[in-house]
C-alpha cells in the first residue's frame, strides 16, 4: 500500500489460530498434518529441552470455530487441540499464549517498480495448508540476488526497472502455479461430497505408496523443480 502496489485478494473465510504447545509425546523431528472437517491443523516441530516435546501449531477453522476456540481457558483449549489432533502425540500439556489470524490470499499484479522490489509476503500470501509460504519467500530472494548478482557483473544500475523485472518474470509464474496449487489443495480438502472426499484419499494413499511419485510431489511441494536459483542448488 506505501508503494501504490496494486494486488488481487480474496478472503479464504478461515482464520488460523497459531500457538506453540508442549505434547506428553516426541514429534520425532516431524511435521504433521491432520485435514479435520473446518480445515488443517498442522504440528511442527521444535527444537526442546530434553523430555520436553514442543510444536508450533496452525490450525486453520472458520471463523465462528475460532471465536469459540479462541473463548476458551487454556486447559479447555489444549483439551479441544488433543481431540482434533487424535492424540497423536499424547495429550497436550500447555499451550503458550494463542494468535488468531484471518487468512487471506493476496498477490501483487506487479512485483516490482523503478528501485523496487517485492519479494515473500510482501508480494504473495498463501493459505498455510502446506507451509508454502515461507519457501516462496526465500526462492524469491534467491532469484532477486541472482539477477542483481548478474545485473553487476554487466555494470548495469541495480534499481533499473528493466534488470528487476528479471527477478519478475522469473518468479511470478512460479508463484502463480504454487498458488492456484493451494487453492485447489483447500478447496479439495473441504469438500463435502462423498465421491470426491474417496478420490482425494484415495489418491493421497496411492502417492504414498509409490516413492518415485511421493519424490516428485515433495519436490514440486518444496517448490525444487522449474528454474531454481543458484542457492536453491546447493
Amino acid at each position: 500500500r506505501l508503494a501504490g502496489c496494486a494486488t488481487r485478494e480474496w478472503d479464504y473465510l478461515h482464520h488460523a489460530i497459531v500457538t506453540s504447545v508442549r505434547c506428553a509425546e516426541a514429534h520425532q523431528a516431524t511435521a504433521w498434518q491432520r485435514f479435520t472437517d473446518d480445515g488443517p491443523l498442522a504440528f511442527l516441530p521444535l527444537a526442546s529441552a530434553p523430555g520436553e516435546h514442543w510444536c508450533s501449531i496452525v490450525w486453520s477453522v472458520t471463523p465462528s470455530e475460532a471465536q469459540r476456540l479462541m473463548a476458551l481457558d487454556d486447559d479447555g483449549f489444549c483439551v479441544e487441540l488433543g481431540k482434533a489432533f487424535e492424540h497423536r502425540l499424547g495429550a497436550v500439556l500447555h499451550a503458550d499464549p494463542r494468535l488468531c489470524i484471518p487468512l487471506r490470499q493476496r498477490h501483487a499484479k506487479r512485483y516490482i517498480e523503478d528501485g523496487l522490489a517485492l519479494i515473500g509476503d510482501a508480494a504473495h500470501s498463501i493459505h498455510p495448508l502446506a507451509g508454502q509460504g515461507v519457501n516462496l519467500g526465500f526462492l524469491d530472494a534467491a532469484v532477486l540476488a541472482e539477477e542483481l548478482l548478474h545485473a553487476l557483473a554487466r555494470g548495469e544500475r541495480l534499481a533499473d526497472e528493466r534488470v528487476l523485472s528479471r527477478y519478475e518474470r522469473r518468479r511470478m509464474p512460479h508463484n502463480l502455479a504454487m498458488m492456484a496449487a493451494m487453492e485447489g489443495f483447500e478447496r479439495l480438502f473441504q469438500a463435502d461430497p462423498l465421491p470426491l472426499r474417496w478420490l482425494r484419499n484415495a489418491g493421497l494413499n496411492w502417492v504414498d505408496e509409490l516413492p518415485e511419485a511421493k519424490a516428485l510431489f515433495v519436490r514440486q511441494a518444496l517448490g525444487l523443480s522449474g528454474d531454481l536459483p543458484e542457492l536453491a542448488r546447493v
